[in-house]
């Protein structure tokens, strides 16, 4: 009985013990002063999310917070419950899940006597935007909105404070339509967004009515090749064997007339 009881207690201690890295994230002391969500938009309507917090660390927490990013078993929840609820993916398709999810509480740094650290996710979502064809290799993409997942206010979602929101197009896109309109670059809209491949938006901004378009003009060269890579996709290897036996016969053919 007595070995039984000293076996619970052996057991209570394990328990205790890990759950320290755990307590010590519960009573850290951080404060997110600066969160920066950015959006690099790609033409297969999916984006590549990168979204940095930077965190002030009270001196009191400094040990605790380079104790808990070297530890292995503390989860995503567990620094979300310390962090707050910044520290959150605030890009969301409900239709699809999001991939190629990483995670990066980065080393402490000084500024001005206080302690930092940058806090950074990054995910791919798919389906953030919707496409057409609007003219021959011209298509028009347009932003849903309803990916969003910050804060609420009463008129809608809203940046929340000390939020800047950036939203980078892909190679040759051209802006056609922005609301509201971004805080950068300054005055961007009236030479109508003309050379501009990033704009961004403040914290307090609405984002109730949010719209973005944007529009890529397709090369007679890059219509070619999506043509063919269509064809495989659709065949597979199958294709380049097809190809390969009607240019074998066309020399054969070419040879057997060159012959007569």
């Amino acid at each position: 009985m007595q070995q039984l009881i000293k076996f619970s207690r052996i057991i209570a201690i394990f328990a205790l013990l890990s759950l320290i890295p755990i307590l010590h994230v519960a009573n850290a002391s951080y404060t997110v002063t600066n969160l920066n969500v950015t959006l690099n938009l790609n033409q297969n309507t999916s984006t590549q999310v990168t979204e940095v917090l930077t965190v002030l660390i009270s001196n009191q927490s400094v040990s605790q917070y380079s104790t808990n990013r070297l530890a292995l078993n503390l989860s995503l929840s567990s620094w979300q419950k310390a962090i707050g609820p910044l520290l959150v993916e605030h890009i969301i398709n409900s239709g699809s899940s999001i991939y190629n999810f990483k995670f990066l509480p980065g080393p402490i740094f000084k500024q001005n006597g206080q302690s930092f650290a940058y806090i950074i996710l990054s995910y791919n979502v798919n389906n953030v935007t919707t496409v057409n064809e609007t003219a021959p290799r011209v298509f028009s993409y347009k932003f849903n909105p309803k990916v969003f997942n910050f804060e609420h206010g009463q008129s809608g979602e809203v940046l929340t404070s000390n939020t800047t929101l950036t939203f980078i197009v892909p190679n040759g896109a051209t802006i056609t339509s922005v609301y509201p309109l971004p805080d950068l670059p300054v005055f961007a809209f009236e030479n109508n967004y003309k050379n501009i491949t990033q704009v961004s938006w403040l914290y307090g901004e609405p984002l109730s009515k949010f719209s973005f378009d944007f529009v890529i003009k397709q090369g007679l060269q890059t219509e070619v090749e999506s043509f063919f890579n269509s064809i495989y996709k659709t065949f597979g290897i199958f294709m380049y064997v097809l190809l390969a036996i009607v240019i074998i016969l066309s020399i054969v053919y070419i040879y057997m007339r060159a012959t007569k």
